[in-house]
């Protein structure tokens, strides 16, 4: 899980927050049971810090899991986790020296065993058999701790049990959790790919077909052209260069009209097209389309819209990005917004910009760029009549 897009980055917080706030509970009840129970502070405060120290020996274990490889095994890392194991056992050790309670020693040491990078499958069968044991511990714990003879540590002492022994299990379940969300985006990422790779392929087959036909009578008609020569017709060859010079024309046209026909979509297409490609670069993007935008000139305002939809993929923030096309009286509108990065070249025009500037220059149109704060947009204004007849 190495490459991770940045709409996803959310998802990780959430778990990364879940997880530390399922264990920083687990402290904390056990330091109110532990103190109410046993009423002494020297222990509540070596639970209470001491489980503080452990929840942070946990960050790092998170972190590696944020982007750990499937493939790489638990062996990977467990150079990195020896000090957190280590932490989680001394903890553990000292909870249940000083309480005299078997689940208060193995709960810190499962859950951070519960962080490392467990095979597929082996996590789960880990954790059912660590939950059976831990109700097993508790029970036991209750008859060493004579519970059922003070009815008024019941309440405190079921708290205790709960929170203890679903912890691993709820720990497990935000990192599954995690785990569907990133298998998610990769397959949408690989979606996109092999949709660019299938159009691809569909374009370079339509011009091998073309241009192979054109070729090969182009060609046969030169070495026509060489065999008539060679008996000294002349007229009758340069009728055949005539042809060939014709079929060279039409090959020509032929790969004019073939491009043509792929920037021709439809304005109301290209901005569906570019709210899916920033989706799938994990940005929240939507458009707004004015009912008559098919009838705007696609070649005029389809290439900026392509242009500026990389720009913002290239120099963006990657939150968000709104993109609108509206007319507006006798001119069209095309407007893309988006959160600025915070590098300089973000900051600079670039030749994406000035390519922008000439298109809409030719068209009659014009451009104009805002900066606010967190904030970039771009504003195309074209005339309506000239691009719909180009259209």
């Amino acid at each position: 899980m190495s490459t991770i897009s940045r709409g996803i980055s959310a998802t990780w917080w959430y778990t990364f927050s879940g997880v530390m706030f399922f264990q920083l509970m687990v402290v904390f009840v056990w330091t109110t049971v532990l103190f109410s129970t046993l009423q002494n502070s020297a222990i509540g405060a070596v639970v209470g810090i001491g489980g503080l120290i452990w929840c942070g020996s946990a960050v790092p274990l998170l972190l590696r899991y944020r982007h750990r490889d499937d493939a790489a095994g638990l062996a990977s890392g467990l150079r990195a986790a020896l000090l957190p194991l280590i932490i989680a056992v001394a903890y553990g050790a000292a909870c249940g020296i000083l309480s005299g309670l078997w689940v208060a020693a193995v709960v810190p040491v499962v859950q951070s065993l519960m962080l490392l990078n467990w095979p597929a499958g082996v996590r789960v069968r880990l954790v059912i058999a660590v939950s059976v044991v831990l109700v097993a511990l508790w029970f036991i714990d209750m008859r060493t701790a004579d519970v059922l003879a003070q009815p008024a540590l019941m309440r405190s002492w079921w708290v205790y049990g709960v929170f203890s022994i679903m912890l691993p299990a709820m720990t497990v379940l935000s990192l599954w959790w995690w785990d569907v969300v990133v298998t998610i985006d990769r397959a949408r990422v690989a979606e996109a790919r092999l949709s660019a790779t299938q159009e691809r392929l569909r374009v370079a087959t339509d011009v091998h077909d073309l241009q192979g036909h054109h070729l090969q009578v182009i060609a046969l008609q030169l070495e026509l052209a060489e065999r008539l020569l060679d008996r000294g017709q002349a007229d009758a060859a340069l009728e055949q260069l005539h042809l060939a010079r014709s079929s060279v024309t039409e090959a020509r046209q032929g790969t004019r009209d073939l491009a043509m026909g792929f920037r021709g979509v439809p304005l109301p297409d290209e901005l569906a097209n570019a709210v899916d490609l920033l989706r799938a670069a994990g940005t929240t993007a939507e458009a707004t389309v004015d009912p008559g935008a098919a009838a705007a000139g696609a070649s005029v305002l389809g290439p900026v819209i392509r242009e500026t939809t990389t720009n913002v993929l290239k120099h963006g923030g990657g939150k968000w990005a709104r993109l609108s096309l509206a007319r507006d009286g006798k001119t069209w509108r095309y407007e893309i917004a988006n959160d600025a990065a915070s590098d300089e070249e973000a900051r600079s025009d670039g030749a994406g910009l000035d390519g922008i500037r000439r298109r809409a220059s030719e068209a009659g149109g014009a451009v104009e760029v805002r900066r606010g704060r967190g904030e970039f947009a771009v504003i195309v204004t074209v005339p309506a009549v000239g691009t719909e007849e180009a259209r």
